[in-house]
């Protein structure tokens, strides 16, 4: 006697694996869901550490993202990605990551951890494979205002004289003056690490062109955005927009955070 198929059964199990595999591709893992990404990762560059991000976590907090701040401690571009890797482990979902200046060498490394899925440079260097900041700054237009002096015992030191118009001219003496004698020095083992692999190669990107930055020139950002085919936003601001113009800075977060999942 031929055993009679339960095509009720086998309807149920087929309905049940679709919705199944339907649940697997639209989890935070795998794509981003159609507000866009909520994880936000921001990393701080050189002579800097991560309070001056301050004004846009507390903008894009507000508007329900998850933000997280790197603190590297700047003492060698392998130790400052692993340091943002360690932060991106922790994220539950897609992620947007951010950086400032020599943060954008660290995101450019990073950034190939599979759940980043979108790179924004603010005011920063954008390094393709086998470049280093140090091999670059020799072929980027002068910044002759720029404090960044010779190596100190092997770290560099950001100039007090040079500090408020080569860094921060739109903030405050006051401010400045802070942020001066709150400095983070960098190695020269960061600035002379060399990426293995361009994130901006393989994913999208957004850039910040700070129009009166004196410590990366602004034809310098306009070249790395260029290159890396990034959407570019120009604002009127220092080396420090992220701190002079948080709400314009998050308003390009968010723009790469709802962007990337269209």
């Amino acid at each position: 006697m031929k055993k009679q198929i339960n095509f009720t059964k086998v309807k149920f199990q087929f309905i049940s694996a679709i919705i199944g595999w339907l649940l697997i591709i639209s989890s935070p893992v795998h794509a981003q869901s159609k507000e866009g990404v909520k994880n936000i990762v921001l990393v701080h560059g050189a002579f800097a550490d991560g309070s001056g991000w301050e004004g846009v976590y507390n903008i894009l907090t507000k508007k329900g993202y998850h933000v997280s701040v790197v603190g590297n401690p700047n003492t060698s571009l392998a130790n400052d990605v692993d340091a943002t890797k360690l932060v991106l482990a922790r994220q539950n979902g897609p992620v947007i990551l951010v950086g400032h200046s020599y943060g954008g060498a660290v995101i450019t490394e990073a950034g190939n951890e599979a759940n980043v899925v979108g790179l924004v440079y603010i005011s920063a260097f954008a390094p393709d494979a086998g470049e280093s900041l140090i091999t670059l700054l020799p072929t980027l237009p002068p910044a002759p205002k720029s404090g960044v002096g010779a190596p100190e015992n092997g770290y560099f030191w950001y100039d007090k004289a040079k500090f408020h118009a080569g860094f921060c001219a739109d903030l405050s003496a006051e401010k400045a003056a802070f942020m001066y004698d709150s400095q983070l020095p960098t190695a020269v083992a960061a600035f002379g690490g060399i990426i293995s692999h361009a994130a901006w190669r393989t994913k999208p990107s957004w850039f910040v062109v700070a129009k009166q930055d004196e410590t990366i020139p602004p034809d310098a950002e306009r070249f790395f955005a260029k290159r890396a085919g990034s959407k570019v936003t120009e604002i009127q601001a220092s080396h420090v927009v992220f701190i002079s113009h948080p709400k314009e800075v998050a308003e390009v977060i968010e723009a790469a955070a709802t962007g990337v999942s269209k």
